[in-house]
């Protein structure tokens, strides 16, 4: 067990690693979004530590091997549907080839190791690919719904859309809602969340479980069923919903898990 992995350390501040958020963003050092998952971190108790997308398979293993837990987060990129066996939908954007390399070294060494991940938007879909899954590409065309999912359209500096979701009565999210003191009704927690996405998941990743949904059926988040290590991932930005409770029990989870799961190891 590394220094960085001893039960006693992470009781402390865990290290939760993070990627850059693009290729381009890392090279230009632009950290405008990628800040607010690192404040998101460090309030929750834990120590955000960047992880560079032009490593070494190498270089990248042994920089996660001393780090306790994961935070994917979002990106302008979209996950090749290669990666999938789907062609190109012309809604599709670029895809950002060190940041899959990176996010899926990132998942598979946390299972391998039992670190816990938190998977957010487009870290959920990547999370979802890596595990054998599918995605819609372009929710807008592919689904036809009436939700705005995306920020398409709108002024940059526009907030987010917000809409309703509903977290199924069981597993790590709904365990969280309640001691947010969410009423739960007999279809499970009614929340409002933020979004910013133009594709979802279509087929589930091995293992994964659908945690929440959209009014219009779009999956909103997933946990891996085997609950023995916690891995979550939601479409939507608890890093930008300073104000929310569940957000910030989100982040908070993931550092409580991390001590855990080094006691356990």
């Amino acid at each position: 067990m590394s220094p960085a992995t001893t039960p006693e350390r992470v009781s402390l501040r865990p290290r939760v690693g993070v990627p850059w958020r693009t290729s381009m963003e890392e090279s230009k050092g632009i950290t405008t979004k990628l800040g607010y998952y690192f404040e998101a971190v460090e309030a929750a108790g834990g120590s955000a530590v960047p992880i560079s997308l032009g490593l070494s398979k190498a270089r990248l293993a042994a920089e996660i091997g001393d780090l306790d837990a994961f935070v994917l987060p979002g990106a302008p990129a979209d996950v090749d549907p290669a990666l999938y066996k789907a062609p190109v939908h012309a809604k599709t954007h670029e895809a950002d080839a060190n940041r899959e390399k990176t996010d899926f070294g990132i998942i598979e060494h946390a299972f391998a190791s039992g670190k816990p991940v938190l998977a957010i938007c487009y870290g959920c879909q990547s999370l979802n690919v890596c595990l054998g899954g599918s995605l819609y590409q372009d929710i807008a065309s592919e689904l036809r719904t009436e939700i705005q999912h995306s920020k398409d359209g709108l002024p940059a500096d526009a907030p987010d859309p917000i809409h309703a979701a509903v977290i199924d009565s069981r597993g790590e999210l709904a365990q969280l809602a309640a001691s947010c003191g969410i009423e739960k009704h007999a279809h499970g927690f009614d929340v409002k969340i933020n979004t910013s996405h133009h594709q979802s998941i279509r087929d589930l990743g091995h293992g994964l479980r659908v945690a929440a949904v959209a009014p219009d059926g779009v999956i909103e988040a997933v946990e891996h069923e085997p609950h023995k290590h916690w891995v979550v991932g939601v479409q939507w930005h608890p890093e930008r919903m300073k104000d929310d409770a569940l957000s910030g029990m989100l982040f908070r989870a993931l550092v409580q898990a991390t001590r855990g799961a080094a006691a356990r190891r």
